[in-house]
């Protein structure tokens, strides 16, 4: 059956670059899938999506999806709430680390916009309208 809205796979991780339990972690092929019907990735934040406990490693998930989907394809998709440990100091009011990490692999302007937030709430508004 077809998609008729995109939609959100959030709390997740890359199966290339990490291995994660059951299916936290998404293959490539299933990560075209949902670009392709213009849905978005969301990577989670603690080590079982990211195999690690760095704001690296979760850049280096985010950029994997950037580059294999485009920029428009991958958001922020973990809790700000305390539920899943996450590297030290990356709550809500830490996310300049992330956002740092990525700028420093060549992340930036509009791309950097769409990932760190812009995306979510185009889909947002998409969905609600």
């Amino acid at each position: 059956m077809p998609f008729r809205r995109p939609f959100v796979v959030s709390h997740t991780g890359v199966a290339a670059l990490c291995r994660g339990p059951g299916e936290r972690t998404l293959s490539d092929d299933l990560l075209r899938a949902i670009a392709a019907h213009q849905g978005l990735v969301g990577i989670g934040f603690w080590s079982e999506v990211t195999c690690g406990t760095t704001v690296d490693a979760i850049a280096d998930s985010i950029l994997y999806v950037a580059r294999l989907l485009g920029s428009r394809h991958v958001a922020l998709g973990s809790d700000w709430d305390g539920g899943v440990a996450v590297p030290a100091g990356l709550d809500a009011a830490g996310v300049a680390q992330l956002t740092q990490a990525l700028h420093t692999r060549g992340v930036e302007g509009e791309e950097l916009q769409d990932i760190m937030g812009r995306n979510a709430l185009r889909l947002l508004r998409q969905a609600l309208l």
